[in-house]
């Protein structure tokens, strides 16, 4: 299934948009990070696309439906003015900050699907090569060097539009995590394509809640920002576009409403005193301990008592003292793990103990505003030493409805996490599809993806009374 790269969507147009002109547009702005952004500054570039079936003439995409795009995203970009600029990284001394300069803009890359695509492919929840997506996921400009200053200069954001000529639009979004956490960007998707949608008078007009970038209810006593920013001098940033991942393919799976209630029921016939119990502990319960029991089946050898890593980012904005506003623009969540044996997770009991210290640790921490940030200084130290181990991690949330952005062409018939290729995580939203269901997206090598589908599949056969 794996193979070279396909060809890359001919480039039809490259622009830059900045902010409509404002006031604020015009005047030069500067945020400081706090300690919530520094543990992300060399993390790899986030990539995301959204994939519409629109069918519509290359001309109407040209003269129509791209100037929409670029206007309403000039209207969004005036009020996520550090989306437009760029961080600065001190060359010797110094903190890293975010600045955006009036004139700062956002690439924006107008492109065309080759025919080796096919759009009912790319948007089905089958198997795909991994590479298929990359080319509809825009470059981040490499860093310029700025000597005078003594900064190097990083951009945040890049945007990637492609037709699919007769079938659909693709919006790619690359981003670095540094300027946000998905809460963060979810939101920018979301008000640009209500601009583009509705236009911006009226987007305002119903009280679109504008991101908040004051960073003063942030408390920082223990000088956390300093401490990880003294860690993140000696590590090198990740290249903003990984190697060919033509090892691994990609899939989405679907846990349906009923699926999880049942999973759920399971969990307490077994241990009726569960901590905690919800929709996101049994959802990435089940995956975890299908990812372990899939190695068995493709011969890979682990030693029984060989660790297995769980790690997940829980949003720490209403947890604070006072609550920092649900529209705070930033990052803003702690690094939370937990961890038991590739024998305990791949036996009978593997399901039910993965519910037991992935709840635990939301019920310990996660819910305990006096926990949550507890031991944070350690944050880097503790998730580094996790590199190269066996290891899930989460991006997305069930919380977050990826196809919550109509841009005028109805909601996403499919959206992909790209950049789960880069770090074995799993990705998690709603379904588009079915009420109160998850999609979950992985990207693994295919005997592997083989395995765990047949896992994933059985497991879901489950009698429960």
């Amino acid at each position: 299934m794996a193979a070279s790269i396909p060809k890359a969507a001919a480039i039809l147009d490259y622009c830059r948009v900045a902010p409509a002109s404002t006031t604020e547009s015009s005047t030069e702005q500067r945020l400081p990070l706090s300690f919530f952004d520094m543990p992300w500054l060399h993390f790899h570039p986030v990539h995301r696309v959204l994939l519409y079936q629109f069918p519509c003439s290359k001309s109407s995409f040209l003269q129509t439906i791209v100037p929409t795009l670029k206007s309403s995203l000039a209207h969004t970009l005036q009020h996520y003015l550090p989306l437009a600029g760029n961080l600065l990284y001190p060359l010797d001394s110094g903190m890293p900050e975010f600045c955006y300069f009036p004139g700062d803009s956002v690439s924006v890359t107008i492109a065309e699907s080759g025919q080796d695509y096919d759009f009912d492919h790319l948007t089905g929840n089958g198997y795909k090569d991994a590479n298929d997506f990359y080319p509809f996921v825009p470059d981040l400009a490499e860093p310029r060097i700025n000597s005078e200053s003594g900064f190097k200069i990083i951009s945040l954001l890049a945007i990637q539009i492609t037709l699919f000529p007769d079938s659909g639009i693709c919006i790619g979004i690359s981003n670095y995590h540094v300027v946000g956490d998905a809460s963060s960007t979810t939101g920018f998707i979301r008000f640009w394509s209500s601009v583009a949608r509705l236009g911006v008078d009226e987007v305002l007009a119903q009280n679109y809640s504008l991101p908040v970038f004051e960073r003063s209810g942030i408390k920082d006593p223990s000088g956390i920002a300093n401490i990880f920013w003294n860690q993140m001098k000696i590590y090198k940033r990740k290249s903003p576009r990984s190697n060919s991942y033509a090892d691994k393919v990609r899939a989405t799976y679907i846990l349906h409403k009923d699926d999880i209630q049942k999973l759920k029921t399971f969990a307490l016939s077994k241990n009726p005193a569960l901590l905690y119990l919800s929709t996101y502990t049994v959802t990435t319960a089940y995956v975890w301990t299908c990812l372990v029991k899939s190695a068995a089946i493709t011969g890979e050898e682990v030693d029984p008592n060989e660790p297995e890593h769980f790690t997940f980012a829980a949003d720490v904005r209403p947890r604070l003292n006072p609550p920092l506003p649900v529209n705070y623009f930033g990052n803003c969540v702690a690094f939370m793990r937990t961890e038991s044996t590739h024998h305990q997770l791949k036996g009978n009991d593997g399901f039910l103990t993965a519910v037991e210290l992935i709840g635990g640790v939301i019920s310990k921490k996660v819910n305990k505003s006096d926990e949550i940030l507890r031991g944070a200084e350690s944050w880097l130290t503790e998730f580094s030493a996790l590199i190269g181990k066996r290891l899930l991690g989460v991006a997305g949330s069930p919380k977050f409805d990826a196809y919550d952005a109509d841009f005028g062409w109805g909601e996403p018939k499919k959206f992909e996490s790209v950049s789960i290729d880069a770090d074995g995580s799993m990705s998690l939203c709603k379904s588009r599809e079915f009420e109160g269901g998850l999609e979950i997206g992985l990207s693994l090598a295919k005997a592997k993806m083989d395995a765990f589908a047949a896992t994933f599949s059985d497991g879901l056969k489950i009698e429960v009374t």
